[in-house]
């Protein structure tokens, strides 16, 4: 089974090439959502993890997923994407 593709930034599946995001070059980005990314940069740039959480939640929620069902999924989810891991100095 191939796996899932999910938005390096959100985690939301990606299973449609019109849900990936857009480079600076006109191609389809391979990391990112088109919610989150577009024109080769983050549309909310100074998002915070936190931030990202609570919006993620509000649209889980809207799919039926229980508050504190999206919190523990994002919790362990969204700090291991490639937008948001701790980078280390150099």
């Amino acid at each position: 089974m191939k796996n899932q593709v999910v938005c390096q930034s959100c985690g939301m599946p990606m299973n449609e090439r019109s849900l990936f995001g857009i480079e600076k070059s006109g191609a389809r980005s391979e990391d990112y959502c088109c919610y989150c990314y577009e024109k080769g940069e983050f549309k909310q740039p100074d998002l915070t993890l936190k931030e990202m959480t609570e919006l993620c939640v509000s649209y889980m929620k809207e799919d039926g997923m229980e508050e504190d069902e999206a919190r523990d999924i994002l919790r362990v989810t969204l700090p291991s994407l490639k937008r948001w891991r701790k980078r280390v100095p150099s």
